[in-house]
């Protein structure tokens, strides 16, 4: 097993990729990279990662991993109910853990209970590349990563030195949550990284007792930002308490109520977020100019 001293000294000798190389290592056999972000926190954007990801693996049959990238609040080990140090395989790479047919690697498996991650930014982005490029993820269709808020070094790092497929954006469509995803989609724009579409979440809430709808955090604040971009909006999840409830118990409403119309939502956004994927490489196999960035680890 890989403790935390471990993984961090691994961190500090550069387990990253150099500038100007092509991906290797663990992602050599990953055909999509996709940032699911919002630039703000609180919007849901890790139970957003955590339902597309298990919905593209059960509802899809895809292969699927799943990188937590926010080192000072990992959360994904609990949505995934998944805990405890990985192993090392014989190359050296970390071994990913698996529930719900997706493989998983999160900072939280290598912290102790609620012990703090104190850690400044260099080592931060150190030990993000360690688990992204050091993790045995194998023959992937699609590797999900759960950004943390914001729009510095880690969004930098991952938009320069990965070759991503795009960002998958989360907002409510609250004002105030709003400035910030602008802020993330103009960020992502700069970085040149495409922009694969917009989730809804928290929408509506649907009473339980009388089926009135009600837009609690507001109405048609993602879709004007949709058309303010020329963004497509790929889908809208109800404010549901269940969805809560199960990512603290660690059975993601995918997998755990398939039939909720919570659940379905999220199916929809995996399979619209998978044609625009497919479209994409069979536009890069056309055109080699489409592909963007090549990354080559070391």
């Amino acid at each position: 097993m890989v403790s935390l001293g471990r993984l961090l000294a691994a961190a500090a000798h550069g387990a990253g990729p150099k500038a100007g190389v092509t991906k290797r290592l663990g992602l050599k056999d990953v055909q999509h990279i996709v940032a699911v972000s919002s630039a703000k926190g609180g919007v849901g954007k890790s139970t957003t990662a955590v339902n597309v990801a298990v919905a593209l693996a059960t509802a899809l049959s895809l292969r699927v991993g799943l990188l937590d990238a926010d080192i000072h609040g990992p959360s994904i080990g609990k949505m995934m109910n998944l805990r405890g140090k990985p192993e090392l395989t014989a190359g050296a790479l970390l071994r990913p853990r698996e529930n719900f047919r997706v493989k998983t690697m999160s900072f939280s498996f290598f912290m102790d209970g609620d012990a703090p991650a104190v850690l400044r930014g260099p080592m931060v982005g150190s030990a993000f590349e360690k688990m992204l490029f050091g993790t045995e993820w194998g023959a992937l269709d699609v590797l999900v990563v759960d950004m943390p808020p914001g729009t510095g070094d880690a969004q930098i790092n991952l938009g320069q030195r990965t070759p991503l497929s795009g960002a998958l954006i989360t907002s409510t469509p609250q004002d105030v949550a709003l400035l910030d995803v602008k802020r993330g989609v103009q960020a992502f724009n700069l970085l040149r990284v495409p922009i694969l579409g917009l989730v809804e979440n928290m929408s509506h809430h649907v009473c339980g007792a009388c089926g009135h709808k009600e837009h609690t955090f507001g109405r048609g604040g993602v879709e004007a930002l949709a058309v303010e971009f020329g963004l497509p909006l790929l889908g809208q999840v109800p404010l549901d308490a269940a969805i809560c409830t199960r990512s603290d118990a660690g059975a993601p409403i995918v997998a755990s109520d398939p039939s909720s119309a919570s659940a379905r939502a999220y199916v929809s956004i995996a399979e619209r977020l998978w044609e625009t994927l497919r479209a994409l490489g069979a536009q890069g196999r056309a055109d080699p100019a489409a592909r963007g960035p090549s990354i080559v680890v070391e």
